[in-house]
């Protein structure tokens, strides 16, 4: 099903391997503090887009705790993680406080609800998380263009694994 939702993302014309990454700013958290983050800021190195949908998930703690064990290796492959779910940005602080700390930006895509989301094609508007994102992964280049895009089941925690080989490719 998740390949599924790849094609589907990909024939919906929104974004897809090739395309330029659609640049956006959200408030984030970086190592615990607030700022406004703009993913233009990244030009010039990799960047991992990791988009979950909810903080106080046992999947996304996992995932987040997945990306900070591998953030040497995305360091050193001149790239950097970004997160992002449509929990508002307050949330996420107690969140990040109570379970990192995580040393990648943390945004919050609460306002307008789910902007960046749909930007990217992996807003849900069906089902029981309907306005919350899919758990998603994109990679942009360091020109700014997308060059691995995948989707994952809910519960499924993608790893990095399946990135950092394109990552050092770069």
């Amino acid at each position: 099903m998740a390949n599924d939702r790849v094609r589907g993302v990909i024939e919906s014309g929104l974004v897809s391997v090739g395309d330029p990454a659609p640049d956006f700013e959200l408030p984030a958290l970086v190592g615990g503090v607030r700022k406004n983050l703009r993913l233009a800021e990244f030009r010039g190195k990799s960047v991992v887009l990791a988009f979950y949908p909810f903080n106080w998930q046992e999947a996304s703690l996992r995932q987040m705790r997945a990306f900070q064990a591998d953030r040497a290796d995305v360091l050193a492959s001149n790239a950097e993680t970004v997160a992002v779910n449509v929990e508002s940005i307050m949330n996420t602080t107690a969140w990040e406080r109570a379970e990192g700390p995580f040393d990648f930006p943390l945004c919050s895509d609460f306002w307008p609800h789910g902007a960046v989301s749909k930007r990217y094609g992996v807003f849900r508007k069906v089902g029981s998380d309907a306005g919350a994102s899919d758990r998603a992964i994109f990679v942009i280049n360091p020109s700014g263009e997308i060059a691995f895009c995948r989707t994952y089941e809910p519960d499924e925690i993608p790893l990095l694994d399946d990135v950092l080989p394109l990552l050092k490719k770069s």
